[in-house]
């Protein structure tokens, strides 16, 4: 349906006028009208032929064939037969200015003599436009010998031989080889012409004709077959032998409806060139379509279809019948190729079953992605959504598989993920918002010389170029995956050079296939490395024209972006260096995704961690869960109960978390300062890998981690910055940051192998607890959510927990200083809550009132046990010696909470 009326596509679509060029679309015209041939009598393609003996090339002979005009003229060789003792030629010659037929004579011609008919036409006569068209010519060698040229049907001129007699020999050319568009041989040919090769490969075959008649009727080779309008709504004419007959068929006009039995394109580039074509080695059709670069382009099909039946369906474009009150075109009876009865998206991705799934990406299928939509539709919602009536989005094409946002986002949020994966901007211009793609080609040139003075009465460009430190040298892209179950993924682009330089990680929330996240992140990276050039000058207002999102030109051939316009008198502007070239992505493969196997119902290994607050919006006292499950059963319950029955559900865990296991020892080490030391090994068993982070990501809370001895606690929370893959699922973990969330207070003095390992990455969630069920012990079952409780896939657990949450930390800073007669002890109080902003004179308590316990001990036991209500607190020597301590001893101070108890002690030990 190339050329099917209203499958042409929108002029929106297009993103630029060289966009639509490139579609190499030509209107449906009448053709050559004007001029007939007789039938074929022989025809050759493109090459060379040995066709028509000698007493052929003695009769009038008439050639027809279509060609491709090149946009510069220049000089070549069409067309020519016989050589320097007769021949005929056709091409451009006088440095591209000439547009010669000749016949007869060899002998080099400067114009028609006797025994040479010449035709010379200006070139600016001809259609050199880039576009196919149609020459018909004639020559006759008889006197008077003459030649005569058809463009279109329209007669261009005529050659005669100069003494109105025959051309020389009575032949328009000798037995040599007849050669069409090329290759050509420079020795066998008239003289005096070029004998360069036509510059446009494309050209239908050259057929001989007896004979020519000029006319507006009987023109064969002009089939309008996909002209449905005319078709269905005239009377039909058969044509014999080249010629349309005068009696009409037995077709009545406007009797039938016209049904689209089968209409389709291939999701691939400039697929509606040739909406038949598709890649599929074991079909006729295998092919790609004309000038299609064979990337995957499920817009094409979505517009193909769009155009097709939008066109269809208006009413003004299908008129209806007058015998039966009917459209022309049914569109309700229109069938699009394909929709497969193979369940998607097991087709096309399960290979192994159906080896077709590899023609998927770029093939006519329309399952699985039909209900995509165009970027333009999906920013217009979210414009009226947000209340935005006056705005353009008919620059904008791409194709959006799926976009997900929240009730609550302004449409500001969410057209920026749509902005930076498509990469278009917003303007506004004459009170409207404008989407636009990055142009093609600069809207404009700005020479340093002729740049307006600023109100420091300084002019020219000021150039800046960001440190390369702040270059990023690695892209991570998070996206949801499409063709599959739609899985969150992570698409990176690396530069093999500078992957240390920096790190960024961006979250899409599209559904996009891996080609298009990686194309993405390869996009942002390059685009980082141009970016950090800027420059600002100033323009006059006759520069107007040149606005936010223009892309501008410097004088050394660079490329910019406007991003920001002030009007203050003269025009301040604000660029970006831009490279058009990073936006085309790199040739990549679909590959199949992967499909979700059957999951048994197999245990999972569920993980309770009575964690102290992490980020304070947790519920205090409510201990976390993670669930560890090779394979994942989909999502996991918890059921809770006071006793071994009576169970109801407590909570539903849709994904598994990162669960490891110690396979080195981890010694005990400071708080508050980096761990430096060698690094230790973690054995992942489920939940995925681990990922390094810059520091100060880790200090923005990044890279968590708990470590502990089970269910039963303690843990430490840590967080690291180092992780290297050194074997498969083994991981080696260094510069660390120990004891975070106020755990040092129980760290112990080593984590021995076989330690449990939990990466807090979100993946493990607070179960439901009630605060008066603090303490007590409760069962637990978990296990598959998609089985019954008593399945024996169920994991018990009979626990209780504190509520770590509510735990004081640990006092810091804990000193002794001998007095007159006492030893006066002070320390500084720390907080679970909000503590770690500096902008406050002292950190929240954190507790219903301050309160500190503080024991002595010595080698034989407790011997004093006091609580004070502040910071500090002095052991006279009256009370040493009413104790009966002896030295060494130990001053241990805890803080108090209300409602937790004392929590992790402080010690200092007195020698003398």
């Amino acid at each position: 349906m190339a050329n099917v009326e209203g499958g042409e596509g929108y002029d929106w679509y297009y993103g630029s006028a060289e966009g639509r060029d490139a579609q190499r679309r030509l209107p449906i015209t009448d053709g050559a009208s004007g001029v007939s041939v007789g039938p074929v009598l022989d025809a050759m393609p493109p090459g060379i032929s040995a066709s028509l003996a000698l007493d052929g090339r003695q009769e009038t002979a008439v050639f027809s064939g279509s060609v491709r005009f090149p946009e510069t003229p220049a000089d070549a060789v069409l067309w020519e037969a016989g050589g320097a003792a007769a021949g005929a030629w056709m091409g451009v010659r006088d440095g591209g200015a000439v547009f010669r037929l000749r016949a007869g004579s060899g002998a080099a011609a400067a114009g028609s003599d006797a025994g040479t008919a010449v035709l010379d036409l200006d070139v600016a006569l001809l259609p050199f436009d880039g576009h196919l068209h149609e020459l018909v010519w004639e020559v006759r060698p008889a006197a008077p010998g003459h030649v005569k040229l058809w463009v279109d049907g329209r007669l261009m001129g005529t050659g005669a031989v100069s003494d109105a007699s025959d051309m020389s020999g009575g032949a328009w050319a000798d037995v040599s080889d007849m050669r069409w568009i090329g290759p050509m041989a420079p020795g066998n040919m008239p003289l005096g012409e070029p004998d360069a090769d036509w510059p446009e490969t494309e050209a239908g075959d050259l057929s001989f004709h007896g004979h020519v008649t000029e006319g507006p009727t009987n023109a064969p080779w002009v089939f309008r077959y996909k002209a449905l309008r005319d078709w269905w709504s005239e009377m039909h004419h058969d044509r014999r032998g080249g010629y349309q007959l005068a009696t009409a068929s037995p077709w009545v006009p406007q009797s039938k409806p016209i049904w689209f039995t089968e209409i389709g394109c291939p999701a691939v580039d400039k697929g509606t060139n040739q909406p038949n074509k598709f890649l599929d080695a074991k079909s006729s059709e295998n092919a790609l379509p004309y000038f299609s670069n064979g990337r995957r382009d499920d817009l094409i099909q979505t517009q193909y279809l769009r155009a097709l039946i939008g066109y269809w369906s208006d009413p003004a474009n299908n008129p209806v019948s007058m015998i039966y009150d009917g459209p022309m075109v049914d569109v309700s009876k229109a069938h699009v190729w394909a929709w497969d009865a193979r369940p998607w998206p097991a087709f096309p991705n399960d290979r192994a079953l159906w080896s077709d799934g590899v023609n998927y990406g770029r093939g006519h299928w329309i399952s699985g992605r039909i209900s995509g939509q165009p970027l333009s539709m999906v920013v217009a919602e979210i414009c009226e959504k947000a209340g935005v009536t006056e705005y353009d989005v008919s620059a904008l094409y791409g194709f959006v598989r799926g976009h997900v946002s929240s009730d609550i986002e302004t449409g500001r949020a969410r057209i920026q993920p749509l902005m930076m994966a498509y990469q278009f901007g917003a303007v506004e211009r004459e009170g409207k918002l404008v989407f636009l793609h990055l142009p093609a080609t600069p809207d404009g040139e700005v020479l340093e010389a002729l740049t307006a003075v600023d109100e420091e009465g300084e002019a020219g460009l000021r150039l800046t170029r960001a440190p390369e430190a702040e270059t990023m040298g690695r892209v991570r892209v998070e996206y949801t995956e499409s063709d599959g179950v739609y899985e969150t993924r992570v698409a990176e682009a690396i530069f093999p050079d500078d992957a240390d330089i920096g790190i960024s990680q961006s979250d899409l929330p599209l559904s996009l296939t891996r080609a298009e996240a990686r194309g993405i992140a390869e996009r942002w990276l390059a685009e980082a490395r141009v970016a950090r050039d800027t420059v600002r000058f100033d323009l006059p207002p006759s520069r107007r024209a040149l606005g936010a999102g223009a892309m501008m030109a410097l004088e050394d051939g660079s490329t910019w972006r406007i991003d920001r316009v002030e009007d203050m008198g003269a025009r301040r502007i604000e660029a970006v260096r831009v490279e058009t070239s990073v936006a085309e992505p790199s040739d990549s493969v679909d590959e199949a995704v992967t499909q979700q196997a059957f999951t048994p119902p197999l245990p999972v290994s569920p993980v309770f961690m009575d964690l102290p607050l992490l980020t304070g919006d947790e519920v205090e006292h409510a201990p976390h869960l993670a669930i560890a499950a090779v394979p994942w059963p989909g999502s996991v319950a918890v059921y809770s109960s006071v006793s071994d029955s009576g169970y109801t559900l407590n909570r539903v865990i849709e994904a598994g978390s990162l669960v490891g296991t110690l396979e080195t020892p981890l010694a005990a080490a400071s708080p508050g300062v980096w761990d430096r030391g060698a690094p230790f090994r973690v054995r992942i068993a489920a939940g995925g890998g681990l990922s390094s982070a810059e520091r100060a990501d880790v200090l923005n809370g990044a890279n968590v981690a708990a470590i502990g001895a089970g269910d039963a606690g303690p843990w430490e929370v840590m967080q690291f910055a180092n992780a290297v893959l050194v074997g498969p699922g083994l991981w080696e973990i260094s510069m660390r940051l120990r004891g975070q969330a106020g755990s040092d207070g129980i760290m112990p003095d080593i984590w021995p192998p076989g330690s449990l390992f939990v990466l807090l990455d979100g993946g493990p969630e607070q179960i439901d607890l009630a605060l008066s069920a603090r303490g007590l012990a409760r069962y637990y079952r978990i296990g598959p959510a998609r089985r019954p409780l008593d399945d024996a896939s169920y994991e018990e657990r009979h626990l209780a927990f504190d509520g770590v949450g509510l735990r004081p930390y640990a006092p810091a800073h804990l000193r002794a200083r001998a007095g007159a007669a006492a030893l006066d002890l002070s320390w500084v109080r720390r907080t679970r809550i909000d503590g770690d902003s500096w902008q406050g004179t002292e950190v929240p308590l954190g507790e219903e009132s301050e309160a500190y316990l503080v024991q002595i001990r010595d080698a034989s036991g407790l011997k004093r046990e006091v609580t004070v209500s502040a910071p500090a607190w002095s052991y006279s020597d009256a009370a040493l010696a009413s104790d009966g301590t002896t030295t060494p001893y130990s001053i241990d101070v805890a803080q108090i909470s209300g409602r937790f108890g004392p929590g992790p002690f402080t010690r200092i030990m007195i020698d003398d």
